[in-house]
């Protein structure tokens, strides 16, 4: 397929720091060639040892450097936008994590930029949409074996939240992946939110609303319900059961090794998401690297990324002013009515 993909990776934090070393040991076809993080030692670190790498703290800069031909981002969501729309300024398809952009109109923004080109650059890093799980359940609701869709049920854990995070965060960082996830699945957009406070855990911090429990409502009928716990303390757990007319099946229940000693049997639950999500990420950057190579653009799309934007605002209006809240999305652009089955139709 010719030369490597010359990569610039936007961001060099723990999402960032990981993308680097998949693209340099993991997947093949690509080859990192600028990093830009405002934090230049950071930079520097996550490339030690990969050769000829343009470190910079500005990511136009990045983009702008020989052999740039993508670009990975994985900065802090409030940075994604103008990236965004300066890739599409320099013709450099893109793979940007979630949230494309946080804010709404932001995201509405990106979408209508991409449709004024009349061609996609953009993949949002829906990693779920690539987990073996998430696609055998995707490939069981499309085929009919459950009947029709009912219910979605689903559990998103953290052992603990960073510094800084907030009570909307577990809506708009957390929930925003069950948001994809749902759309996907069920091919149906979201049409209600409902964001319900039980009792804080001890273990949250002082003034984090911590667990959740989010209802969604689908332009079908079928409900999707989310229990958001991310100061759980034990370990890192994504699963999510579909409940159809005609059967049930339910992801997310791997052990791993099963150790039996002393009277009792354990195994290990993951503690971080690149451990549970690793494969999916791989599997999302080879697919990426591999259409980018092509000429084609694949996967979720900017407009996946502007409807969770909607769905996760509406979650957090909930939130904070209690009751039900309406999902109304912009009128979708030509460019994603058919997007090859990515996102709800």
């Amino acid at each position: 397929m010719g030369e490597l993909l010359g990569v610039a990776v936007l961001g060099a934090g723990h999402m960032g720091a990981d993308h680097i070393r998949r693209l340099d040991r993991v997947v093949s076809g690509a080859r990192v060639v600028a990093v830009a993080d405002p934090d230049r030692d950071r930079a520097e670190e996550a490339v030690g040892g990969i050769e000829g790498v343009l470190v910079n703290d500005d990511p136009l800069a990045a983009l702008d450097a020989p052999g740039v031909r993508a670009v990975l981002i994985a900065s802090p969501g409030p940075a994604h936008e103008e990236a965004l729309l300066a890739a599409f300024d320099r013709g450099l398809p893109v793979l940007c994590e979630k949230p494309m952009v946080p804010e709404s109109d932001g995201a509405l923004r990106v979408v209508e930029a991409e449709a004024r080109l009349g061609r996609r650059l953009a993949q949002i890093g829906f990693m779920r949409r690539y987990d073996a799980g998430y696609l055998e359940l995707k490939s069981l609701l499309d085929g009919g074996r459950l009947g029709r869709p009912l219910m979605l049920h689903c559990t998103h854990r953290n052992v603990s939240s960073p510094p800084g995070f907030t009570s909307a965060m577990l809506v708009n960082s957390s929930v925003s992946h069950e948001i994809d996830a749902a759309r996907w699945l069920l091919g149906q957009e979201l049409t209600a939110v409902t964001v319900l406070r039980p009792a804080s855990s001890s273990g949250a911090p002082e003034g984090l609303q911590d667990p959740q429990f989010v209802l969604f409502e689908t332009e079908r009928g079928a409900l999707v319900d989310v229990e958001v716990f991310v100061n759980c303390g034990f370990g890192y757990q994504v699963r999510c059961e579909a409940v159809g007319e005609a059967g049930s099946a339910r992801i997310g229940e791997e052990h791993g090794t099963v150790v039996t000693a002393r009277g009792a049997a354990s195994a290990p639950v993951p503690q971080d998401y690149l451990v549970r999500f690793a494969a999916a990420y791989d599997r999302e950057v080879q697919s990426w690297v591999d259409a980018t190579r092509r000429g084609r653009v694949t996967g979720p799309s900017a407009w996946d990324g502007y409807a969770s934007s909607v769905a996760a605002e509406a979650g957090v209006r909930s939130l904070e002013n209690g009751g039900r809240v309406g999902i109304t999305l912009a009128a979708r652009p030509a460019l994603y009515a058919e997007n090859g089955g990515d996102g709800a139709r």
